[in-house]
C-alpha cells in the first residue's frame, strides 16, 4: 500500500473509530484532525466533508462485511443456513449504531440512499450465487434469480429499516420471499430468527 492510501486508511479508521465511540454527529472535524495528528490541509486533501468522510467508512464497513459474506459462500454447509449467515453479515455491530443513526436521520436521506444502493450492489451477486446453489439441490424452482434477489433485497430494506415492524409483517414477507422464489411454504422460515436477530 502506498505512504498516501496508507495514510487515508489511518484516517478512516480514526473516523471510524470515534464516529462509533462518540456518535457521527458529535464528531468534529477537528476533533479527527487532532487524533490522527494532522493538518487541516492534509485533511481535506483525501475529504471535501464530514459526510463524504461518512460515506467512506460505509464503504469501508461494507468492504469488511462483503468479505466475511463471500467466505461463508463458499462454505460447504446447507443453503438456508449460508443465506442467514449472508445476511447477518450485513447487520451492524452495535458499535456502528451512532453511524447507523445518523444515516436514518431525514438529514441524511441521500446518503441513507447511497449506503442502501451500495450494500443491495454488494449483497445481490452473493445471495444470487447461493440461491442458484439452492435451485440446483431443488429447493428454489425460478429463472431471473439477480432481479428476485434484488426485489426481495428493495422489499426488505423499506420494511425493516425502522423498529416499527410486527411479526405479521415479518411473516407476509417470508411468505414474499418463499413466492419470489418459488420455494415451498415453510422453506425460509429461519429468516424470521435472522430478522428478529
Amino acid at each position: 500500500m502506498k505512504k498516501g492510501e496508507k495514510r487515508k486508511q489511518d484516517l478512516l479508521m480514526t473516523a471510524y473509530e470515534m464516529f462509533s465511540q462518540i456518535g457521527y454527529e458529535n464528531t468534529s472535524i477537528d476533533m479527527i484532525i487532532e487524533k490522527a495528528g494532522i493538518a487541516k490541509g492534509t485533511y481535506y486533501y483525501y475529504f471535501k466533508s464530514k459526510e463524504q468522510t461518512l460515506e467512506e467508512v460505509i464503504g469501508m464497513i461494507l468492504d469488511k462485511e462483503t468479505e466475511k459474506a463471500l467466505a461463508i459462500k463458499s462454505a460447504d454447509i446447507p443453503v438456508p443456513q449460508k443465506l442467514m449467515a449472508v445476511i447477518a453479515c450485513f447487520k451492524p455491530d452495535i458499535s456502528e449504531s451512532s453511524m447507523v443513526d445518523a444515516l436514518n436521520k431525514p438529514e441524511n436521506l441521500v446518503m441513507h440512499e447511497r449506503f442502501n444502493e451500495k450494500l443491495i450492489e454488494r449483497v445481490v451477486p452473493i445471495i444470487s450465487d447461493i440461491a442458484s446453489q439452492g435451485i440446483e439441490e431443488g429447493i428454489f424452482d425460478c429463472e431471473d434469480v439477480p432481479e428476485r434477489v434484488r426485489m426481495m433485497l428493495i422489499l426488505a430494506n423499506k420494511v425493516f429499516d425502522e423498529t416499527g415492524y410486527t411479526d405479521k409483517d415479518i411473516k407476509v414477507f417470508i411468505d414474499i420471499v418463499e413466492k419470489i422464489l418459488c420455494a415451498k411454504p415453510g422453506t425460509m422460515a429461519f429468516l424470521a430468527d435472522a430478522i428478529k436477530g
